[in-house]
């Protein structure tokens, strides 16, 4: 990453684990900021549409991560420090994201927020977008074991937005969610 280029910064964990709280309180912190919800890209698909979660969406979701990726690009050349929200799995998704985001010359780091099942179910029950228990599990499951990443984890545990958003800046400004 150039010193004179925003870093792109992709925010991820399990649903409910307050990716979209963190991200928007981050990007309303700068001076110059975009919040990208990778979600809303998905619900831009009319027909043809397969829940992201299920694994016969894996096209569709490399398509549709590539699209964020393209805007997050566009947003950091111009200047703005971008942080994308949404699941994005180290197996899956990340590499296609990373990869066009690195092709663009841009610093990306990557935060995994990590928040305990209970707590990110009892969220999730509290909307209306809840849907299926057994997908939210895989999911949370998917963010447990990151390997080489795992120190891009960030627990937020026990955290408000407001604290989260701290422990991620912290992490983002040590240099420890470069990618």
């Amino acid at each position: 990453m150039q010193a004179s280029e925003p870093p792109v910064l992709i925010l991820t964990g399990p649903p409910g684990a307050g990716k979209t709280s963190a991200a928007a309180i981050l990007a309303e912190r700068a001076d110059r900021a975009v919040h990208l919800e990778a979600d809303a890209f998905f619900r831009f698909i009319r027909a043809g549409y397969v829940e992201p979660w299920k694994p016969e969406s894996h096209d569709q979701n490399r398509l549709v991560m590539g699209i964020v990726a393209e805007a997050a690009a566009a947003y950091a050349e111009a200047g703005y420090f971008t942080v994308v929200d949404g699941i994005v799995l180290p197996r899956w998704s990340l590499d296609p994201l990373r990869e066009r985001l690195r092709a663009a010359g841009l610093g990306v780091a990557y935060g995994v927020l990590r928040a305990p099942l209970p707590v990110c179910e009892g969220r999730l029950r509290e909307r209306e977008d809840f849907f299926d228990a057994e997908a939210i599990v895989r999911l949370w499951t998917a963010f447990e074991d990151l390997g080489e990443l795992e120190g891009n984890a960030v627990d937020v545990a026990g955290l408000g937005p407001a604290e989260a958003a701290d422990a991620i800046a912290r992490a983002l400004a040590d240099g420890r969610l470069a990618v």
